[in-house]
């Protein structure tokens, strides 16, 4: 019976050992918050100035910006993999919800622009964007992620009653909040979870 309820314990311990990896090992990755929210950050000032004070699209071809991180983001990818011991289903799910956006958010993108409904897209973004923040705040358990996707979701709304370029201002408060906030909060984790394990050593 003993050897029995160690070997449970054990079980209970290692699996909440790897949890406690992924999520250490994607405070470092947090570094992808931080490019995608620079990077978005960037391009919807540049796309509010250039509907605000030209009236054209004239800096809109910033946006390839973030095509060139995707591809980053793709190579990031796989790095991770191959420098990864050992992988866990934390690991593969934060991983494959952010694919699926970066997907699903092209294929959106692509819908309403041949349907003549562009003015949307940064509605449509910001909701589809509050969901895999939400999933990733409570897979791990950061509440600034959750919080994050609810101010996603709150400028969504107000975005549908204000003008289309002001959706980009929106945009860019929704950025800060579920994008930038948490991943220096994560960064500053992992470097506080690290230090403190040296101190132990």
């Amino acid at each position: 019976m003993k050897e029995k309820e160690l070997s449970v314990n054990e079980s209970i311990n290692l699996i909440e050992s790897m949890i406690n990896m992924a999520r250490n090992r994607f405070g470092e990755k947090g570094h992808m918050f931080l490019v995608w929210g620079w990077v978005i950050l960037i391009c919807s000032i540049m796309s509010f100035i250039s509907l605000h004070y030209f009236q054209d699209y004239r800096l809109f071809p910033i946006w390839l910006l973030a095509c060139i991180t995707i591809v980053y983001h793709f190579i990031y990818i796989c790095k991770q993999r191959k420098n990864d011991i050992a992988i866990t289903y934390t690991d593969e799910i934060n991983r494959n919800l952010w694919v699926v956006f970066i997907i699903i958010g092209g294929v959106l993108e692509i819908i309403l622009t041949k349907t003549g409904n562009q003015n949307l897209i940064n509605t449509v973004l910001l909701v589809v964007y509050g969901i895999p923040t939400f999933l990733s705040g409570v897979i791990l358990r950061f509440f600034p992620l959750k919080l994050g996707a609810v101010a996603c979701c709150i400028l969504a709304y107000i975005s549908t009653l204000t003008p289309y370029k002001f959706s980009f201002l929106l945009l860019s408060a929704a950025i800060i909040a579920a994008c930038l906030i948490p991943g220096y909060l994560l960064s500053l984790r992992f470097k506080k979870t690290n230090s403190n394990l040296k101190l132990v050593v």
